[in-house]
């Protein structure tokens, strides 16, 4: 009997490529505790962090911050850089729009 795979929203396989990011990188110590010394996790406590909105979303912003680890991770993954970037827009928190536009030098409200 075949079933129905649910959908893929997107956002769940930015969590995956977030997830296997973190995978990679808790192989390489000198890649994960400059990570983690930047986010005040420790490795007692990453499992559970893992699971905490937005920490995904800081993982990709930090390999993102660095070419030679985005590489890196795009090399061992065997994924493009472009993807990894994907994922962290993905998953990063939206700009904040307080509603207000700033006026523009000749506008009415300038």
């Amino acid at each position: 009997m075949l079933t129905k795979r649910k959908p893929d929203d997107g956002r769940d396989s930015a969590e995956r490529l977030a997830l296997a990011i973190l995978a990679w990188m808790a192989t390489d110590d000198e890649r994960l505790y400059p990570f983690l010394n930047a986010t005040g996790v420790t490795p007692d406590t990453l499992r559970a962090s893992a699971a905490e909105p937005g920490f995904l979303a800081g993982l990709l912003d930090h390999v993102m911050g660095d070419e030679s680890t985005l590489m890196a991770a795009s090399e061992a993954l065997a994924v493009p850089p472009e993807r990894i970037a994907a994922a962290w827009r993905r998953l990063s928190p939206t700009e904040f729009d307080d509603g207000f536009a700033e006026p523009t030098p000749g506008s009415e409200d300038f």
